[in-house]
């Protein structure tokens, strides 16, 4: 129950907040209900419950556009002059009235579901126009009253028809997308998992240890540990969707510390860091960036080679920065697949939310990524 609560707590929240807007308005007689209406009442009180729902599901994004808001107001304001009309004209089935609650709801689907909304512009402006047709002449032009009031009730339901309608379709393209979503996100995080251990790193660190051990050399006990971190964090933190910082930089430490015994030349690697302990990011995102710095750059060059790397966060936002020299080849001049397999993981995982910037000179190679609102 509580699973399902917070999974659909949009729709939770908009009937309850539903509810409430109809008790209010009930109580100080600004809405009269014909409580032997029963059809006509559900779907009154369905679409009021849709759009407060979707509303309330957009709510991360109305915070942060404001033009958004201002149109939500808008909506409210007109909402407002809506009940004061029908308040001051006291007529029973006001035509106004219906016809401007009509032109509030399509307002409303406008600004929630323009796509929608605009694919069946056409189908919606003949229907509405052949039912409002309809409706203003057996309300206005007709004297015989009774005949309107016998099909009051099926015109009001055709004019709710088409938001459910909009609405259905709606939900159905937000589920649809969602599904869409979490299959690229699956792929990308299959394609993650095949190329998280690279086995030129592997097989070279493998013989360097052959070598240590041959040789009976002190580094070689740290070398296992060290690989066998990484694998383990490779292949059970890789699955995770968020990690420690602190683990991610420990498993870049780790695979700093296996390249430089591979080298008989001086490099030059820095790594500064000032980060917040208890930041959790998703796993294994700097490890492309660092991998190439070390495949394009270092083992490239015969001296002078450098690897600097920065990283900065704070409780909810990173910055990482990884600069290196490398020898112009046309090798070295096309940007790998892990680069392009990284920036579809940041879209699925961190849309809007991250900024990743490359920097190519003659000699030297800068990404820098930033990621916002953790």
């Amino acid at each position: 129950m509580i699973s399902f609560l917070r999974k659909y707590k949009s729709i939770v929240f908009g009937f309850l907040a539903s509810a409430l807007l109809v008790f209010l308005l009930d109580t100080f007689d600004a809405i009269l209900i014909d409580k032997t209406e029963i059809l006509a009442n559900a779907m009154a009180f369905g679409l009021l419950c849709s759009l407060i729902s979707i509303l309330i599901y957009k709510a991360p994004y109305i915070i942060a556009n404001k033009a958004f808001v201002l149109k939500v107001f808008g909506l409210f304001v007109l909402f407002v002059a809506i009940l004061m009309i029908d308040n001051y004209m006291s007529i029973e089935d006001n035509p106004v009235t219906i016809v401007l609650i009509v032109v509030l709801g399509a307002l409303s689907l406008l600004m929630l579901a323009p796509k929608i909304l605009f694919k069946y512009k056409y189908a919606l402006l003949v229907f509405y126009g052949l039912v409002l047709a309809y409706f203003i002449y057996l309300r206005v032009f007709t004297d015989d009253s009774s005949l309107y009031f016998q099909q009051q009730k099926e015109i009001f339901i055709l004019l709710l028809s088409p938001f459910f309608i909009i609405i259905y379709l709606w939900t159905y393209q937000q589920w649809k997308g969602m599904e869409q979503l979490k299959n690229e996100k699956g792929k990308a995080e299959l394609e993650l998992l095949k190329n998280q251990v690279n086995p030129h790193f592997l097989f070279n660190t493998l013989n360097n240890l052959y070598g240590l051990t041959v040789e009976k050399a002190e580094e070689a006990p740290e070398v296992v540990l060290k690989l066998s971190d990484m694998l383990r964090y490779t292949i059970y933190k890789g699955k995770e969707d968020r990690v420690a910082l602190k683990d991610e930089v420990s498993y870049l430490e780790n695979y700093i510390s296996l390249h430089k015994i591979r080298y008989q030349k001086q490099v030059d690697i820095r790594f500064d860091k000032e980060i917040a302990t208890d930041l959790k990011i998703a796993p294994l995102l700097f490890i492309i960036l660092l991998e190439n710095a070390f495949k394009h750059g270092v083992e490239s060059l015969t001296n002078e080679a450098y690897v600097h790397i920065d990283l900065k966060s704070t409780k909810d936002s990173l910055i990482f920065q990884i600069e290196n020299n490398y020898e112009q080849t046309k090798k070295a001049a096309t940007i790998g697949i892990g680069l392009d397999n990284l920036k579809k993981r940041l879209q699925l995982i961190y849309p809007n939310q991250h900024q990743l910037s490359i920097e190519k000179g003659k000699t030297n190679f800068k990404i820098r990524l930033e990621l916002q609102k953790l």
